[in-house]
């Protein structure tokens, strides 16, 4: 965790970039990582494979999740907010998702 605390990699792949988003593909295989990173730009993610995962966060919290093709959810952050974590994939079945975030929120892009 310490050697990515400021990681703004937020997938594994970023495939397109402009002044107002990044649009990233995650794939990660079972028993795959997508190591630690700091989201602290509004984003929302959509899954396109079922599967499950695990996050571990800043803090110490660890959380399971089963996701369902088409699942998508919101985050946003206020100025100096940050969310710090990892995806595990601990299912059978490699997890897919793509990740939007918009760059003009309330907190300046980290460096890539």
């Amino acid at each position: 965790m310490q050697a990515n605390i400021w990681s703004g990699k937020v997938g594994t792949v970023l495939v397109s970039e402009t002044e107002t988003f990044r649009v990233w593909h995650i794939s990660i295989a079972p028993g795959e990582r997508l190591p630690f990173h700091r989201h602290v730009l509004d984003y929302f993610w959509t899954v396109l494979s079922k599967g499950r995962a695990r996050s571990h966060y800043e803090g110490g919290a660890v959380r399971e999740t089963t996701y369902c093709a088409g699942d998508t959810r919101h985050f946003s952050f206020a100025p100096g907010e940050h969310m710090l974590h990892d995806l595990e994939n601990v299912g059978d079945e490699t997890l897919v998702f793509v990740t939007v975030e918009m760059k003009a929120g309330k907190n300046a892009p980290l460096a890539l």
